[in-house]
Protein backbone atom coordinates (compact mmCIF):
# COMPACT_ATOMS: atom_id res chain seq x y z
CA UNK A 1 0.00 0.00 0.00
CA UNK A 2 1.46 3.45 -0.88
CA UNK A 3 2.85 5.36 2.08
CA UNK A 4 3.44 2.23 4.19
CA UNK A 5 6.87 0.72 4.77
CA UNK A 6 7.40 -2.81 3.43
CA UNK A 7 6.31 -5.55 5.79
CA UNK A 8 4.13 -3.26 7.99
CA UNK A 9 0.48 -3.74 8.85
CA UNK A 10 -2.34 -1.20 8.85
CA UNK A 11 -3.58 -0.53 12.43
CA UNK A 12 -7.30 -0.46 13.10
CA UNK A 13 -8.74 2.94 13.90
CA UNK A 14 -9.21 3.66 17.62
CA UNK A 15 -7.59 0.44 18.72
CA UNK A 16 -4.18 0.25 20.36
CA UNK A 17 -2.41 -2.95 19.34
CA UNK A 18 0.54 -4.17 21.36
CA UNK A 19 1.65 -3.90 24.97
CA UNK A 20 0.90 -0.66 26.94
CA UNK A 21 3.45 2.11 26.49
CA UNK A 22 4.91 0.47 23.43
CA UNK A 23 4.42 1.62 19.86
CA UNK A 24 1.66 -0.24 18.05
CA UNK A 25 2.58 -3.14 15.80
CA UNK A 26 3.17 -2.02 12.28
CA UNK A 27 4.60 1.37 13.27
CA UNK A 28 8.27 2.10 12.75
CA UNK A 29 9.78 0.34 15.71
CA UNK A 30 13.02 1.66 17.11
CA UNK A 31 16.17 -0.06 15.97
CA UNK A 32 17.64 -2.59 18.37
CA UNK A 33 20.59 -0.97 20.18
CA UNK A 34 23.95 -2.26 19.03
CA UNK A 35 22.49 -3.68 15.79
CA UNK A 36 22.69 -1.60 12.58
CA UNK A 37 19.53 -1.01 10.57
CA UNK A 38 21.05 -2.65 7.49
CA UNK A 39 21.23 -5.91 9.41
CA UNK A 40 17.75 -5.66 10.89
CA UNK A 41 15.82 -5.04 7.65
CA UNK A 42 16.73 -8.24 5.85
CA UNK A 43 15.90 -10.25 8.97
CA UNK A 44 12.52 -8.57 9.29
CA UNK A 45 11.78 -9.18 5.62
CA UNK A 46 12.63 -12.83 5.99
CA UNK A 47 10.18 -13.19 8.86
CA UNK A 48 7.33 -11.23 7.27
CA UNK A 49 7.60 -12.17 3.59
CA UNK A 50 6.39 -15.71 2.90
CA UNK A 51 8.74 -17.56 0.62
CA UNK A 52 7.94 -20.54 -1.54
CA UNK A 53 9.39 -23.66 -0.03
CA UNK A 54 11.51 -25.66 -2.48
CA UNK A 55 10.19 -29.16 -3.10
CA UNK A 56 11.75 -31.76 -0.91
CA UNK A 57 13.91 -34.43 -2.53
CA UNK A 58 11.44 -37.07 -1.45
CA UNK A 59 8.65 -35.19 -3.25
CA UNK A 60 10.67 -34.95 -6.44
CA UNK A 61 11.99 -38.47 -6.54
CA UNK A 62 9.32 -40.39 -4.65
CA UNK A 63 9.81 -42.40 -1.53
CA UNK A 64 13.38 -42.68 -0.31
CA UNK A 65 14.91 -46.02 -1.12
CA UNK A 66 15.53 -47.99 2.03
CA UNK A 67 18.79 -49.81 2.62
CA UNK A 68 19.74 -52.96 4.43
CA UNK A 69 21.44 -50.89 7.14
CA UNK A 70 18.09 -49.29 8.02
CA UNK A 71 16.89 -52.66 9.36
CA UNK A 72 19.76 -53.04 11.83
CA UNK A 73 18.92 -52.49 15.49
CA UNK A 74 21.24 -50.04 17.31
CA UNK A 75 23.69 -51.50 19.78
CA UNK A 76 22.07 -49.75 22.76
CA UNK A 77 18.70 -51.35 21.99
CA UNK A 78 20.34 -54.76 21.67
CA UNK A 79 21.89 -54.25 25.11
CA UNK A 80 18.50 -53.38 26.60
CA UNK A 81 16.73 -56.32 24.91
CA UNK A 82 19.00 -59.41 24.74
CA UNK A 83 16.30 -61.33 22.84
CA UNK A 84 16.85 -59.03 19.87
CA UNK A 85 19.98 -61.03 19.00
CA UNK A 86 17.70 -63.60 17.39
CA UNK A 87 16.46 -60.88 15.01
CA UNK A 88 20.06 -59.92 14.15
CA UNK A 89 20.86 -63.56 13.39
CA UNK A 90 17.88 -63.71 11.05
CA UNK A 91 19.07 -60.49 9.40
CA UNK A 92 22.53 -61.96 8.79
CA UNK A 93 20.93 -65.10 7.33
CA UNK A 94 18.72 -62.98 5.09
CA UNK A 95 21.78 -61.12 3.80
CA UNK A 96 23.49 -64.40 2.87
CA UNK A 97 20.29 -65.69 1.29
CA UNK A 98 19.89 -62.53 -0.82
CA UNK A 99 23.47 -62.86 -2.05
CA UNK A 100 22.91 -66.51 -2.96
CA UNK A 101 19.66 -65.75 -4.80
CA UNK A 102 21.29 -62.87 -6.71
CA UNK A 103 24.17 -65.14 -7.75
CA UNK A 104 21.78 -67.88 -8.85
CA UNK A 105 19.69 -65.40 -10.86
CA UNK A 106 22.81 -64.31 -12.74
CA UNK A 107 23.71 -67.95 -13.40
CA UNK A 108 20.19 -68.62 -14.71
CA UNK A 109 20.36 -65.57 -16.98
CA UNK A 110 23.64 -66.83 -18.44
CA UNK A 111 22.25 -70.36 -18.82
CA UNK A 112 19.16 -69.16 -20.69
CA UNK A 113 21.36 -67.50 -23.32
CA UNK A 114 22.67 -70.95 -24.29
CA UNK A 115 20.40 -73.53 -25.98
CA UNK A 116 18.99 -75.92 -23.38
CA UNK A 117 17.85 -79.12 -25.07
CA UNK A 118 17.36 -82.75 -24.18
CA UNK A 119 17.15 -85.85 -26.34
CA UNK A 120 13.80 -87.59 -26.66
CA UNK A 121 12.40 -90.46 -28.69
CA UNK A 122 10.14 -89.61 -31.60
CA UNK A 123 8.11 -92.62 -32.79
CA UNK A 124 7.19 -92.51 -36.48
CA UNK A 125 4.17 -94.52 -37.68
CA UNK A 126 4.03 -95.46 -41.37
CA UNK A 127 0.87 -97.12 -42.61
CA UNK A 128 -1.16 -97.37 -45.79
CA UNK A 129 -4.64 -98.28 -46.97
CA UNK A 130 -5.71 -99.79 -50.29
CA UNK A 131 -8.93 -99.08 -52.19
CA UNK A 132 -9.70 -101.61 -54.93
CA UNK A 133 -11.27 -100.57 -58.22
CA UNK A 134 -15.07 -100.74 -58.55
CA UNK A 135 -16.95 -102.05 -61.51
CA UNK A 136 -18.88 -99.67 -63.73
CA UNK A 137 -22.23 -100.49 -62.21
CA UNK A 138 -21.07 -99.86 -58.66
CA UNK A 139 -20.39 -96.51 -57.07
CA UNK A 140 -16.95 -95.40 -55.95
CA UNK A 141 -13.52 -95.17 -57.54
CA UNK A 142 -13.08 -96.92 -60.86
CA UNK A 143 -9.26 -97.00 -60.47
CA UNK A 144 -7.51 -98.87 -57.63
CA UNK A 145 -5.44 -96.60 -55.36
CA UNK A 146 -3.49 -96.61 -52.15
CA UNK A 147 -2.90 -93.93 -49.48
CA UNK A 148 0.29 -93.65 -47.43
CA UNK A 149 0.26 -92.02 -43.99
CA UNK A 150 3.32 -90.78 -42.11
CA UNK A 151 2.59 -89.74 -38.50
CA UNK A 152 4.42 -89.60 -35.22
CA UNK A 153 4.51 -88.48 -31.62
CA UNK A 154 6.96 -88.02 -28.76
CA UNK A 155 7.21 -90.85 -26.27
CA UNK A 156 6.63 -89.92 -22.62
CA UNK A 157 6.00 -86.28 -23.40
CA UNK A 158 5.42 -84.47 -20.06
CA UNK A 159 4.50 -81.12 -21.64
CA UNK A 160 0.85 -80.14 -21.79
CA UNK A 161 1.12 -78.61 -25.26
CA UNK A 162 1.59 -81.38 -27.81
CA UNK A 163 4.09 -80.51 -30.50
CA UNK A 164 3.07 -81.02 -34.12
CA UNK A 165 4.81 -83.84 -35.99
CA UNK A 166 5.97 -81.61 -38.87
CA UNK A 167 7.70 -79.18 -36.48
CA UNK A 168 10.55 -81.68 -35.99
CA UNK A 169 11.59 -81.65 -39.65
CA UNK A 170 13.04 -79.21 -42.13
CA UNK A 171 12.03 -81.27 -45.16
CA UNK A 172 10.50 -84.63 -46.06
CA UNK A 173 10.93 -86.43 -49.37
CA UNK A 174 9.11 -89.65 -50.34
CA UNK A 175 10.73 -91.40 -53.28
CA UNK A 176 8.44 -93.90 -55.03
CA UNK A 177 9.34 -96.58 -57.54
CA UNK A 178 10.60 -94.71 -60.58
CA UNK A 179 9.64 -97.53 -62.96
CA UNK A 180 6.00 -97.46 -61.85
CA UNK A 181 5.39 -93.69 -61.66
CA UNK A 182 7.93 -92.31 -64.11
CA UNK A 183 10.75 -89.79 -63.63
CA UNK A 184 8.38 -86.82 -63.21
CA UNK A 185 5.90 -88.19 -60.68
CA UNK A 186 7.92 -90.45 -58.41
CA UNK A 187 8.99 -87.75 -55.87
CA UNK A 188 6.79 -86.22 -53.19
CA UNK A 189 8.53 -83.30 -51.45
CA UNK A 190 7.70 -81.08 -48.49
CA UNK A 191 9.98 -78.25 -47.42
CA UNK A 192 9.54 -75.86 -44.55
CA UNK A 193 8.80 -72.23 -45.45
CA UNK A 194 8.30 -69.16 -43.21
CA UNK A 195 4.55 -69.42 -43.87
CA UNK A 196 4.29 -73.18 -43.34
CA UNK A 197 1.49 -74.35 -41.05
CA UNK A 198 2.37 -77.27 -38.82
CA UNK A 199 0.53 -80.55 -39.24
CA UNK A 200 0.21 -83.83 -37.35
CA UNK A 201 1.17 -85.99 -40.34
CA UNK A 202 1.55 -86.39 -44.09
CA UNK A 203 -0.65 -88.24 -46.58
CA UNK A 204 0.20 -89.38 -50.12
CA UNK A 205 -2.39 -90.88 -52.43
CA UNK A 206 -1.53 -92.53 -55.76
CA UNK A 207 -3.25 -94.96 -58.16
CA UNK A 208 -1.96 -98.51 -58.16
CA UNK A 209 -2.80 -102.10 -57.32
CA UNK A 210 0.67 -103.57 -56.78
CA UNK A 211 3.14 -103.33 -53.87
CA UNK A 212 5.35 -100.23 -54.09
CA UNK A 213 8.78 -99.84 -52.61
CA UNK A 214 9.43 -96.31 -51.31
CA UNK A 215 12.17 -94.47 -49.51
CA UNK A 216 11.52 -91.71 -46.94
CA UNK A 217 14.17 -89.03 -46.46
CA UNK A 218 13.61 -87.00 -43.26
CA UNK A 219 15.75 -83.94 -42.58
CA UNK A 220 15.59 -82.89 -38.92
CA UNK A 221 15.17 -79.21 -38.09
CA UNK A 222 17.97 -78.59 -35.59
CA UNK A 223 17.86 -75.43 -33.49
CA UNK A 224 20.49 -74.03 -33.54
CA UNK A 225 21.50 -75.45 -36.94
CA UNK A 226 23.92 -78.38 -37.00
CA UNK A 227 26.52 -79.22 -39.63
CA UNK A 228 28.34 -82.33 -40.77
CA UNK A 229 32.11 -82.04 -40.73
CA UNK A 230 34.52 -83.09 -43.46
CA UNK A 231 35.54 -86.74 -42.73
CA UNK A 232 39.21 -85.81 -42.24
CA UNK A 233 38.44 -83.00 -39.80
CA UNK A 234 35.77 -85.13 -38.08
CA UNK A 235 38.30 -87.88 -37.34
CA UNK A 236 40.81 -85.30 -36.12
CA UNK A 237 38.41 -83.52 -33.73
CA UNK A 238 36.23 -86.47 -32.81
CA UNK A 239 33.10 -84.55 -33.88
CA UNK A 240 30.79 -85.78 -36.64
CA UNK A 241 27.71 -83.53 -36.59
CA UNK A 242 27.42 -80.56 -34.26
CA UNK A 243 26.57 -76.86 -34.05
CA UNK A 244 28.99 -74.28 -35.36
CA UNK A 245 29.81 -73.07 -31.83
CA UNK A 246 30.63 -76.62 -30.67
CA UNK A 247 32.83 -77.20 -33.74
CA UNK A 248 34.74 -73.97 -33.08
CA UNK A 249 35.21 -74.97 -29.44
CA UNK A 250 36.52 -78.42 -30.40
CA UNK A 251 38.88 -76.83 -32.93
CA UNK A 252 40.25 -74.43 -30.31
CA UNK A 253 40.77 -77.26 -27.80
CA UNK A 254 42.76 -79.18 -30.43
CA UNK A 255 44.91 -76.12 -31.20
CA UNK A 256 45.50 -75.50 -27.51
CA UNK A 257 46.27 -79.16 -26.69
CA UNK A 258 48.76 -79.49 -29.54
CA UNK A 259 50.27 -76.01 -28.91
CA UNK A 260 49.73 -74.82 -32.47
CA UNK A 261 49.33 -71.16 -31.48
CA UNK A 262 52.41 -69.10 -32.34
CA UNK A 263 54.31 -68.19 -29.17
CA UNK A 264 55.32 -64.74 -30.47
CA UNK A 265 52.44 -63.76 -32.73
CA UNK A 266 49.40 -64.97 -30.84
CA UNK A 267 46.98 -64.26 -33.69
CA UNK A 268 48.63 -66.92 -35.88
CA UNK A 269 48.32 -70.72 -35.92
CA UNK A 270 51.22 -72.90 -37.05
CA UNK A 271 49.57 -75.79 -38.88
CA UNK A 272 50.77 -79.34 -38.22
CA UNK A 273 50.73 -81.98 -40.95
CA UNK A 274 47.04 -82.75 -40.41
CA UNK A 275 46.01 -79.10 -40.62
CA UNK A 276 48.16 -78.63 -43.71
CA UNK A 277 46.29 -81.45 -45.46
CA UNK A 278 42.88 -80.13 -44.42
CA UNK A 279 43.31 -76.34 -44.74
CA UNK A 280 45.99 -76.38 -47.48
CA UNK A 281 48.22 -73.81 -45.75
CA UNK A 282 51.26 -73.75 -43.49
CA UNK A 283 50.15 -70.83 -41.33
CA UNK A 284 46.87 -68.98 -40.85
CA UNK A 285 45.25 -66.33 -38.67
CA UNK A 286 42.55 -67.04 -36.15
CA UNK A 287 40.29 -64.65 -38.07
CA UNK A 288 40.62 -66.87 -41.18
CA UNK A 289 39.25 -69.98 -39.45
CA UNK A 290 35.50 -69.26 -40.03
CA UNK A 291 36.07 -68.66 -43.74
CA UNK A 292 38.20 -71.81 -44.19
CA UNK A 293 35.81 -73.83 -42.02
CA UNK A 294 32.79 -72.88 -44.14
CA UNK A 295 34.05 -75.03 -47.02
CA UNK A 296 34.37 -78.05 -44.71
CA UNK A 297 30.81 -77.92 -43.35
CA UNK A 298 27.95 -79.81 -44.98
CA UNK A 299 24.29 -80.37 -44.26
CA UNK A 300 23.63 -83.29 -41.90
CA UNK A 301 22.73 -86.64 -43.36
CA UNK A 302 18.97 -87.24 -43.62
CA UNK A 303 17.20 -90.08 -41.87
CA UNK A 304 16.50 -92.78 -44.47
CA UNK A 305 13.59 -95.21 -44.02
CA UNK A 306 12.86 -97.94 -46.56
CA UNK A 307 9.24 -99.01 -46.61
CA UNK A 308 7.00 -101.18 -48.77
CA UNK A 309 3.45 -100.06 -49.53
CA UNK A 310 1.37 -103.19 -49.41
CA UNK A 311 -1.89 -103.59 -51.32
CA UNK A 312 -2.60 -107.03 -49.88
CA UNK A 313 -6.03 -106.92 -48.14
CA UNK A 314 -4.72 -109.20 -45.40
CA UNK A 315 -1.77 -106.91 -44.68
CA UNK A 316 -3.47 -103.50 -44.60
CA UNK A 317 -3.77 -103.06 -40.84
CA UNK A 318 -0.08 -103.48 -40.18
CA UNK A 319 1.81 -100.34 -39.20
CA UNK A 320 5.57 -99.92 -39.28
CA UNK A 321 7.11 -98.04 -36.32
CA UNK A 322 10.50 -96.36 -36.18
CA UNK A 323 12.10 -94.54 -33.24
CA UNK A 324 14.51 -91.68 -33.86
CA UNK A 325 16.34 -89.34 -31.49
CA UNK A 326 15.28 -85.68 -31.60
CA UNK A 327 16.25 -82.67 -29.53
CA UNK A 328 13.50 -80.74 -27.77
CA UNK A 329 13.59 -77.71 -25.51
CA UNK A 330 14.35 -78.58 -21.93
CA UNK A 331 11.26 -77.91 -19.72
CA UNK A 332 13.67 -76.44 -17.22
CA UNK A 333 14.25 -73.50 -19.59
CA UNK A 334 10.59 -72.46 -19.36
CA UNK A 335 10.74 -72.75 -15.58
CA UNK A 336 13.87 -70.58 -15.52
CA UNK A 337 12.19 -67.92 -17.66
CA UNK A 338 9.09 -67.95 -15.45
CA UNK A 339 11.29 -67.65 -12.36
CA UNK A 340 13.08 -64.59 -13.75
CA UNK A 341 9.85 -62.98 -14.96
CA UNK A 342 7.88 -63.68 -11.78
CA UNK A 343 7.34 -60.66 -9.53
CA UNK A 344 4.86 -62.18 -7.09
CA UNK A 345 7.46 -63.17 -4.51
CA UNK A 346 9.34 -59.89 -4.98
CA UNK A 347 6.21 -57.85 -4.23
CA UNK A 348 5.54 -59.91 -1.11
CA UNK A 349 9.16 -59.51 0.05
CA UNK A 350 9.04 -55.75 -0.60
CA UNK A 351 5.84 -55.49 1.47
CA UNK A 352 7.44 -57.40 4.37
CA UNK A 353 10.57 -55.24 4.12
CA UNK A 354 8.45 -52.10 4.38
CA UNK A 355 6.80 -53.46 7.54
CA UNK A 356 10.22 -54.27 9.04
CA UNK A 357 11.49 -50.75 8.28
CA UNK A 358 8.42 -49.20 9.88
CA UNK A 359 8.85 -51.39 12.97
CA UNK A 360 12.53 -50.44 13.32
CA UNK A 361 11.69 -46.74 12.97
CA UNK A 362 9.01 -47.11 15.64
CA UNK A 363 11.52 -48.87 17.94
CA UNK A 364 14.07 -46.08 17.44
CA UNK A 365 11.44 -43.44 18.24
CA UNK A 366 10.39 -45.30 21.37
CA UNK A 367 14.05 -45.60 22.40
CA UNK A 368 14.48 -41.82 22.00
CA UNK A 369 11.37 -41.17 24.10
CA UNK A 370 12.60 -43.59 26.74
CA UNK A 371 16.00 -41.88 26.96
CA UNK A 372 14.24 -38.51 27.21
CA UNK A 373 11.99 -39.62 30.08
CA UNK A 374 14.81 -41.53 31.81
CA UNK A 375 17.09 -38.49 31.81
CA UNK A 376 14.29 -36.35 33.20
CA UNK A 377 13.53 -38.81 35.99
CA UNK A 378 17.19 -39.12 37.06
CA UNK A 379 17.83 -35.36 37.49
CA UNK A 380 14.83 -33.14 36.60
CA UNK A 381 16.53 -29.79 37.40
CA UNK A 382 19.67 -30.34 35.31
CA UNK A 383 17.64 -31.91 32.54
CA UNK A 384 15.30 -28.90 32.28
CA UNK A 385 18.23 -26.47 32.22
CA UNK A 386 20.06 -28.42 29.54
CA UNK A 387 16.88 -28.77 27.55
CA UNK A 388 16.22 -25.01 27.67
CA UNK A 389 19.79 -24.31 26.52
CA UNK A 390 19.36 -26.75 23.67
CA UNK A 391 16.06 -25.22 22.64
CA UNK A 392 17.63 -21.75 22.77
CA UNK A 393 20.45 -22.84 20.48
CA UNK A 394 17.96 -24.40 18.09
CA UNK A 395 15.83 -21.27 18.08
CA UNK A 396 18.86 -19.12 17.40
CA UNK A 397 19.82 -21.29 14.44
CA UNK A 398 16.27 -21.39 13.07
CA UNK A 399 15.60 -17.63 13.32
CA UNK A 400 19.13 -16.67 12.18
CA UNK A 401 19.38 -13.99 14.93
CA UNK A 402 22.80 -12.36 15.46
CA UNK A 403 23.72 -11.76 19.09
CA UNK A 404 21.86 -12.71 22.25
CA UNK A 405 18.39 -11.08 22.37
CA UNK A 406 17.84 -12.16 25.99
CA UNK A 407 20.91 -10.22 27.16
CA UNK A 408 20.44 -7.30 24.79
CA UNK A 409 17.02 -6.45 26.15
CA UNK A 410 18.46 -5.71 29.63
CA UNK A 411 19.96 -2.29 30.58
CA UNK A 412 23.05 -3.87 32.20
CA UNK A 413 24.16 -5.05 28.75
CA UNK A 414 24.77 -1.47 27.59
CA UNK A 415 26.59 -0.37 30.76
CA UNK A 416 29.60 -2.55 30.06
CA UNK A 417 33.04 -0.95 29.33
CA UNK A 418 32.93 -1.70 25.56
CA UNK A 419 29.52 -0.03 24.99
CA UNK A 420 30.96 3.52 24.53
CA UNK A 421 33.55 2.35 22.01
CA UNK A 422 30.87 0.33 20.15
CA UNK A 423 28.65 3.43 19.84
CA UNK A 424 31.58 5.44 18.48
CA UNK A 425 32.42 2.75 15.92
CA UNK A 426 28.78 2.54 14.87
CA UNK A 427 28.50 6.34 14.40
CA UNK A 428 31.79 6.41 12.47
CA UNK A 429 30.56 3.60 10.17
CA UNK A 430 27.31 5.46 9.48
CA UNK A 431 29.21 8.69 8.70
CA UNK A 432 31.50 6.85 6.29
CA UNK A 433 28.51 5.23 4.61
CA UNK A 434 26.79 8.59 4.17
CA UNK A 435 29.95 10.13 2.85
CA UNK A 436 30.30 7.46 0.13
CA UNK A 437 26.68 8.01 -0.91
CA UNK A 438 27.25 11.78 -1.27
CA UNK A 439 30.42 11.22 -3.30
CA UNK A 440 28.56 8.94 -5.68
CA UNK A 441 25.70 11.43 -6.10
CA UNK A 442 27.88 14.58 -6.53
CA UNK A 443 30.61 12.82 -8.45
CA UNK A 444 33.36 14.45 -6.38
CA UNK A 445 35.68 13.18 -3.68
CA UNK A 446 35.18 14.90 -0.30
CA UNK A 447 38.28 15.59 1.74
Amino acid sequence: RPGMPPGSRMPMAGLQVGPPGAPPYGAASPMRPGLPQSMMDPFRKRLLTPQAQPPLPTQRRGVKRRKMADKVLPQRIRELVPESQAYMDLLAFERKLDQTIARKRMEIQEAIKKPLTQKRKLRIYISNTFTPAKEEGEGGERVASWELRVEGKLLEDPSKQKRKFSSFFKSLVIELDKELYGPDNHLVEWHRLPTTQETDGFQVKRPGDVNVKCTLLLMLDHQPPQYKLDPRLARLLGVHTQTRASIMQALWLYIKHNKLQDSHEKEYINCNRYFRQIFNCIRMRFSEIPMKLAGLLQHPDPIIINHTISVDPNDQKKTACYDIDVEVDDPLKAQMSNFLASTTNQQEIASLDAKIHETIESINQLKTQRDFMLSFSNNPQDFIQEWIKSQRRDLKIITDVIGNPEEERRAEFYQQPWAQEAVGRHIFAKVQQRRQELEQVLGIRLT
